[in-house]
């Protein structure tokens, strides 16, 4: 019994001294996939491809970071993609055996506005020339009539402001305020779309 013990484990230890020049080769890489402003992508799947085959996936943890180990040394091609982004593509990234390339934050997203409904509006005066600065406050009005806001943003030299939000089904209530005076339009959104809206606010040019 006792020698039998020692055999298998001897072979244990042969088998695992076998294996070490095997794991000995591999590289890795890491990073982070972010959007232009910095902020991780949760979840987002990054796939590592050579001579046009998909070799080995993994997912960002919650602040977009990402670990993958095991590759053999060569050239590949990174394919990162998340919900709600356009995908993202890296070419020619060099992996060698020990080593676990730090791609840092190169790994960056662009949202796919396929995906979300844009609202875009113009804010006037009173004669009908564009108001610049003006402040655009975006609420939810849900459907007890109580709203949540939802942000708000300036309009640019061209009295033109845009707002950004996932696609679905809702009420919003857009209201521009300038110089003391405000005007509000609700409008209606569902599907991913461009919606357009015009504020008129009753105020003279002469308040500029």
């Amino acid at each position: 019994m006792k020698k039998r013990c020692m055999r298998i484990l001897l072979i244990s230890i042969l088998s695992a001294i076998c294996l070490l020049p095997v794991f000995a080769q591999t590289g890795g890489l890491k990073g982070k996939v972010r959007t232009n402003s910095g902020s991780g992508i949760a979840k987002a799947s990054v796939t590592v491809r050579q001579d046009g085959k998909d070799v080995k996936s993994v997912r960002a943890d919650a602040k977009g970071n990402f670990v993958m180990e095991g590759l053999d040394s060569g050239n590949y091609n990174l394919v990162v993609d998340a919900k709600g982004y356009s995908s993202g593509l890296l070419y020619n990234v060099e992996v060698k055996k020990k080593k676990l390339r730090d791609l840092g934050d190169r790994l960056i997203l662009s949202i796919d506005q396929g995906t979300q409904v844009i609202v875009k509006g113009s804010v006037f005066y009173r004669e009908g020339t564009s108001v610049t600065g003006a402040k655009i406050e975006i609420e939810k009005v849900n459907a007890d009539g109580s709203t949540q806001s939802l942000g708000s943003v300036f309009t640019n030299v061209s009295g033109e402001f845009t707002v950004r939000r996932p696609e679905g089904p809702a009420k919003l209530r857009v209201t521009a305020k300038f110089k003391g005076v405000s005007g509000t339009k609700e409008i209606e959104v569902e599907n991913a779309a461009v919606y357009r809206l015009a504020i008129t606010l009753d105020l003279p040019r002469t308040e500029k």
